[in-house]
């Protein structure tokens, strides 16, 4: 006779879906921390005399560590050896330590005249707490998209993953809000403290769950019926991880997206500005826009890609969206106010389709004891363009954009920036074509809908 699978934690919807919750307001934390300085980057240069190279040495750190010293495929490697629970504590500890160093580069720093291989101090400190951050924040990252391939397999992964990113959006949306009238009403650094003690709350959260999935585990571990196997990764799994075509399209798709929305976003407010004439105050909520319809639209798509499936397709008419918006943003005759809002709002919706889809592919391409070291080779990839980007467009502007105007003040032409940016866009959208050829020769199932009847 057949032995009945035990129940457990996560059969129970209230749980699973509390669980998500849970890490969730870890990941939206961080997200309030990795973009709340990007609105500030016109009062960093009028304040702390910070120049757009040096902003865009700041904004690149995020990922310097991840991608110079290899720290997320370190992080991948110990998720995957030492499971969902030490991995989010370590990774919370680094996140709450780096923002500290951040905070003290902008505020106790911010007035040394000491420069450093052409950098000024504070700036130099600032960055590496940023990187320190943006180890933290990535292995979380993959942390918690383990944490969901876990607790949602065989459900609603796809929506899961949707409601995670949505509601990690509301941190984004909340710092492009809110840094400049919070940096207005006190201090330029007042924005960076509160992500801290958000971030703080966020740690506490995540220790909250890691003792309902010690439960879960120890459920896993006394039902008899069991074929879970997330615990027997073996270091030669790399290499069946490298030399899988889907990782590299996954990849390369991943880094090729990202560095379309999140650099530019780094830049965005000051797009608004100079460009189209917005007012500083709303700048910065014009240019997380992105992050609010994600809020919205991500569950929506994760719910389609769940019942429906054409998860390829969906990624490929996401890049072909991002085309559309660089392209026009690109146009120096296009000046309206009411242009850069519409297209926030498609890039929004293009931020919403592809990591609806992304993210779930990879659980279809590996098996879960791999999804760990996958996710942070993802990662690694993707974080070479979140390094790479925004430190090059720092450099155009700086050599190539700068316009006086007629007051003697610098402003930016963003013209070639956002060529730069159309460009990489194209780029995504061709490996998406290829993603979907491959699934079709591989039968990964990135067309087949995740909940089968």
């Amino acid at each position: 006779m057949k032995e009945q699978r035990m129940k457990r934690l996560n059969d129970s919807a209230a749980m699973r879906w509390g669980a998500l919750a849970v890490v969730s307001f870890t990941m939206m934390a961080a997200y309030f921390v990795n973009d709340v300085v990007a609105p500030l980057k016109s009062m960093l240069e009028a304040e702390l005399a910070w120049t757009s190279t040096e902003f865009g040495l700041y904004a690149g750190a995020y990922s310097f560590l991840n991608v110079f010293l290899l720290m997320l495929l370190w992080g991948g490697l110990i998720l995957d050896r030492f499971g969902v629970r030490f991995t989010g504590k370590l990774s919370c500890i680094l996140m709450v330590f780096g923002t500290a160093l951040e905070y003290y580069g902008m505020t106790a720093l911010a007035a040394d005249t000491t420069v450093i291989w052409g950098y000024k101090l504070g700036v130099l400190v600032a960055s590496a707490g940023y990187a320190l951050f943006g180890v933290g924040a990535e292995v979380a990252g993959i942390t918690v998209t383990k944490v969901i391939a876990k607790w949602f397999r065989g459900k609603e992964m796809a929506t899961a993953m949707g409601v995670q990113v949505a509601l990690a959006r509301i941190g984004s949306q909340a710092a492009f809000t809110f840094a400049i009238p919070l940096a207005r009403a006190a201090q330029i650094s007042t924005p960076v403290l509160l992500g801290l003690f958000l971030l703080i709350g966020g740690m506490v959260a995540y220790f909250v769950f890691s003792m309902l999935d010690k439960k879960l585990d120890k459920q896993i571990k006394d039902d008899p019926t069991s074929d879970d196997d997330e615990e027997k990764f073996s270091v030669k799994d790399v290499k069946s991880i490298l030399v899988s075509p889907g990782f590299w399209l996954i990849a390369l798709l991943c880094v090729l997206f990202y560095s379309c929305v999140f650099p530019f976003q780094k830049y965005a407010s000051e797009l608004m500005i100079n460009k189209y004439g917005i007012d500083e105050a709303f700048a910065g909520t014009i240019a997380g826009l992105p992050a609010l319809g994600a809020l919205f639209l991500t569950p929506i798509f994760g719910g389609y890609v769940d019942k429906r499936g054409k998860g390829a397709s969906i990624m490929m008419f996401g890049a072909a969206m991002l085309i559309g918006v660089h392209f026009v943003y690109s146009l120096p005759f296009v000046t309206t106010w009411w242009v850069a809002v519409v297209l926030m709002i498609i890039l929004g919706i293009a931020f919403s389709l592809v990591p609806s889809a992304l993210w779930p592919a990879v659980p279809k391409i590996f098996p879960a004891h791999q999804l760990g070291t996958a996710y942070a080779l993802i990662f690694l990839i993707q974080n070479v363009g979140l390094w790479g980007v925004p430190t090059l467009i720092g450099w155009v502007l700086d050599n190539y954009c700068v316009v006086t105007l007629a007051d003697g003040a610098k402003s930016y032409d963003y013209t070639l920036p956002m060529c730069i940016f159309t460009g990489i866009a194209v780029l995504s959208m061709l490996v998406a074509l290829a993603l979907k050829v491959v699934d079709k020769k591989k039968g990964y199932g990135l067309e087949i809908a995740n909940i089968q009847k």
